[in-house]
């Protein structure tokens, strides 16, 4: 029951500082100038269930990731967690894709690697948040999806995946036939780091780098891809200025709430 296993993963500019992030008012993209990159946090509990599912059942695990250059050092990192290779999807054509144009891209660059049985993703981005590129790209793959994934077990011989699925006040169980896009949750697995071997393992491991034309030859035209094939724009963006009055309201919790009424009648809020 050995699976071909691939993870995609994103380079997110490192969540503890992002009260440095700021927006350019012309382009509306995020300046991440000065800003430290790290992998996705997400993505690298994805990364750990493809490891854990290859070390129960064999096959192998490759890490894909669509950036710039810098964008090598997440790959080198999952593959000190232990993956086996790695592509880096990398070209200026790229650069400016919303979610669909991402989506088509990685799923031609998938098309361009090879054969899996199962791909997982982090469920969203900390930067982004949207959480729509696996659906969008299980949709240019012709694969079924699951999303909010805590728990993943394997049926018929590994060729049907029985997924717990968060949902509101509880989960779903549900069965999906491979190969399948799978995106995960925290929840799913506490995520190991790498070790001094794994990391010197990671240097003798290949990362293969595929541009423009290789996706070109996975049935993807240049205009899909990059700021050229995004549907979805930044129209303008704005600050906004808010001033504020704090007024302190003493008393016992009787007389402090009849003084907040008092007050929110004042201001017409009530």
């Amino acid at each position: 029951m050995a699976l071909n296993i691939l993870v995609c993963i994103k380079q997110v500019p490192d969540p503890e500082q992002f009260d440095r992030i700021t927006l350019d008012p012309v382009t509306g993209s995020i300046n991440r100038a000065g800003i430290p990159p790290v992998s996705n946090p997400v993505d690298r509990h994805a990364v750990e269930e493809a490891l854990r599912i290859r070390e129960a059942f064999g096959g192998t695990v490759t890490v894909m990731t669509m950036g710039p250059p810098q964008a090598r050092k997440c790959l080198e990192d999952a593959l000190a967690m232990g993956a086996d290779r790695g592509v880096l999807l990398c070209d200026m054509t790229f650069a400016g894709a919303d979610t669909l144009a991402t989506a088509a891209v990685l799923a031609a660059g998938i098309r361009s690697a090879g054969d899996f049985d199962l791909v997982l993703c982090g469920n969203e981005s900390v930067d982004g948040a949207t959480g729509q590129v696996p659906a969008q790209l299980a949709e240019a793959l012709g694969r079924p999806r699951v999303t909010c994934a805590r728990k993943i077990e394997f049926a018929d011989g590994g060729n049907i995946a029985l997924v717990e699925r968060e949902i509101e006040g509880g989960f779903l169980r549900v069965e999906v036939r491979l190969p399948a896009v799978i995106a995960v949750v925290k929840r799913i697995n506490r995520y190991r780091l790498p070790t001094i071997f794994g990391i010197l393992e990671a240097g003798k491991k290949e990362i293969a780098e595929v541009g423009c034309a290789a996706c070109e030859c996975a049935d993807i035209t240049a205009e899909a891809m990059g700021l050229a094939g995004s549907p979805t724009r930044v129209a303008g963006i704005f600050q906004s200025h808010l001033k504020r009055h704090v007024e302190m309201i003493g008393g016992d919790p009787k007389e402090s709430a009849r003084g907040l009424i008092k007050k929110l009648r004042e201001m017409d809020a009530l």
